[in-house]
């Protein structure tokens, strides 16, 4: 490896891979592309700039953006429309044309210089209908999955890569998988290198929650600004749970397959943490209370949005039986790094979010 391409370079899980990578292996040329288009991203680029990544102004919905790399080892490709309310205004054109034409951009891109592909996806490529259809228990604290379901590829670890993909699943979803069968036809037609990680929650430092997209930042943010929340469907109780996966793990994944882009071609992952790294919003509630020493109203909204689900686990099976890869961190480390990082630069964050700093003494 001597040059790598990360595009969405500047946003949470792209910069996060640059600079980790970086340190590891100072002999890399790492370049993180961006249009800074998501709100915070431009906090990131004195994080890069000080790991001697390289950052690049562009866009991946542009071919004239990505022609001046004429040499590239490899390309993840993290830059996407991740929001799942995206399109839903009626305005698709941005989440379209970033998710699926900046994918095939990518692609021509990799097909061009030879470099290997790592594509990061999401669980959001698994239809809604069917994960409604799912079998639940009701516990005190949090909705869980029965051992007895009445789908293949679901059990009580959660939904795993067999899991049928017939149905709606948001704009968001299916632009994802659209590229995820892209890329299937560039390695059949052109011998293209490529992995694809559908990820489920990932949160971590450096990451700019919100409502629909980061939940769990979003979480720890409004506890450490003091604004108020609320518990969105199902009842309202709070109970939906999702599991979540430290960014930092994800990095120890996406390093192992760049480094070994023979082995890992081909390969389909669910990556995240699984039943033991979920939450659900009450859950998460508590850790946030406990880690801010703050504590917020919740008002509960019955009604469910489109799109939503109450549980979603990652079944990352295939991936343990093909890799030794573990998640290492914890969903409590996962909150605790947040809350960290917000609390040492909180002025700066609620500036680029545009959050008022709360005012001391205030509950």
């Amino acid at each position: 490896m001597t040059r790598l391409l990360i595009t969405g370079g500047a946003g949470f899980v792209g910069s996060s891979l640059a600079v980790s990578l970086a340190a590891r292996h100072p002999d890399w040329e790492i370049v993180a592309l961006d249009n800074l288009h998501r709100r915070g991203s431009e906090l990131n680029l004195p994080r890069l700039e000080g790991a001697g990544v390289e950052f690049a102004r562009g866009d991946v919905r542009e071919p004239g953006d990505l022609e001046r790399f004429a040499a590239l080892d490899a390309i993840v490709e993290c830059s996407a429309e991740p929001s799942v309310m995206s399109g839903t205004d009626g305005d698709t054109s941005y989440l379209l044309h970033t998710n699926l034409t900046g994918a095939y951009n990518c692609l021509e891109l990799a097909r061009r210089t030879g470099a290997q592909l790592v594509f990061l996806s999401t669980s959001r490529v698994y239809p809604v209908a069917p994960q409604l259809a799912l079998a639940l228990e009701e516990a005190e604290t949090r909705f869980e999955l029965a051992d007895q379901q009445p789908l293949p590829g679901a059990s009580a670890a959660g939904v795993s890569e067999d899991f049928p993909l017939n149905g709606a699943r948001t704009l968001y979803g299916t632009t994802k998988l659209a590229a995820e069968l892209l890329i299937d036809e560039y390695r059949a037609a052109f011998g293209l290198r490529a992995v694809v990680d559908r990820c489920g929650v990932v949160a971590g430092p450096w990451q700019m929650g919100k409502v629909d997209q980061g939940v769990f930042t979003h979480w720890v943010l409004s506890h450490r600004f003091r604004r108020p929340l609320r518990y969105i469907g199902f009842g309202g109780a709070g109970k939906q749970v999702r599991d979540l996966l430290h960014v930092d793990d994800l990095v120890d994944l996406v390093e192992r397959q760049l480094l070994d882009p023979e082995r890992w071609d081909g390969g389909v992952f669910n990556v995240g943490g699984g039943r033991e790294r979920s939450l659900s919003l009450r859950e998460t509630t508590e850790l946030c209370r406990e880690l801010s020493g703050n504590e917020v109203p919740v008002e509960p909204v019955e009604q469910t949005r489109a799109g939503d689900v109450p549980v979603y686990l990652t079944d990352c099976g295939r991936l343990f039986e093909f890799d030794e890869w573990r998640p290492r961190r914890s969903a409590r480390q996962v909150l605790a790094d947040i809350d960290a990082w917000i609390a040492a630069d909180q002025e700066r964050i609620g500036q680029a979010l545009n959050i008022e700093a709360p005012v001391a003494g205030r509950e």
